[in-house]
């Protein structure tokens, strides 16, 4: 508990600076300035860990949580006694966890109908074909090169996205193809990986059970279905799980320095 404290504090006082420069600009009606590197590591920094806590804005007095980071910052004594602050931030804390849980929940409902709905749509559609697990896919362009196993590493170009078109993560975007070992996958991708040819380019509709199911991960909501467009470009070579030492650096004996003739 004391670490995500620890966390918030730390957040609020750098995710402010930014905030408080912004209402400034907005103030006198001029944008913010951020042209040298140490305003542009602040306002980086800032803007992520102002990304974290996005969620509990609404719950804050950002006035007041700015006059308590100043407060603090200027070594001035604290306005509310410590034991009190300590209470209300635990109070803060089960409170919007509370509320976060059930949100979550009823984004999962949601989710769940939905992602339920589609793919029994989506299985009717020309060209789709369906697993025994659930999982869906279309074949876009097959390869003749060989199937990998669960134990291989594969590399592969793929974009994946929600149904509602969202994109949430693209090889293609970073320019390069990515490498993985196919068995720490999601369910859906180790079955549909091991489906296609190298050379091949599949379309996966993959249910949230064979994805992240009601724990979601980052901007996957809980029960989301997930679709793939995956290119399977080769099969990498297993990794070495005992690859040869270095020798150790030996040093060169010093050589004795030359006596001076007499």
């Amino acid at each position: 508990m004391r670490k995500i404290f620890s966390f918030l504090a730390i957040a609020l006082l750098v995710v402010g600076v930014p905030y408080s420069c912004a209402q400034d600009s907005a103030s006198k009606d001029k944008p913010l300035t951020i042209e040298t590197k140490k305003q542009k590591a602040s306002y980086a920094l800032g803007y992520n860990m102002g990304r974290q806590i996005k969620e509990m804005a609404e719950d804050l007095d950002m006035d007041i949580m700015l006059q308590g980071i100043k407060d603090s910052a200027l070594g001035k004594t604290e306005q509310i006694p410590p034991q009190e602050m300590h209470k209300s931030l635990q109070e803060f804390y089960a409170e919007f966890s509370k509320r976060m849980q059930e949100k979550k929940r009823i984004q999962g409902e949601k989710n769940l109908a939905e992602g339920e709905a589609f793919l029994k749509d989506n299985a009717k559609k020309e060209g789709v074909k369906v697993t025994q697990s659930g999982l869906q896919y279309m074949v876009l362009k097959e390869g003749t090169g060989p199937k990998p196993k669960p134990s291989d590493r594969v590399k592969v170009h793929y974009r994946g996205s929600l149904i509602d078109g969202k994109e949430f993560d693209s090889s293609y975007k970073r320019g390069e193809p990515n490498i993985f070992p196919l068995q720490r996958m999601i369910r859906g991708w180790v079955e549909g990986i091991q489906l296609m040819n190298v050379g091949s380019k599949y379309r996966f509709f993959i249910p949230a059970k064979l994805a992240y199911g009601t724990r979601g991960q980052r901007d996957i909501a809980p029960n989301a279905v997930l679709i793939f467009e995956v290119e399977l470009l080769n099969i990498e070579p297993p990794l070495d799980p005992h690859p040869p030492r270095k020798p150790p650096a030996t040093s060169k004996p010093k050589t004795p320095p030359k006596e001076k003739k007499k």
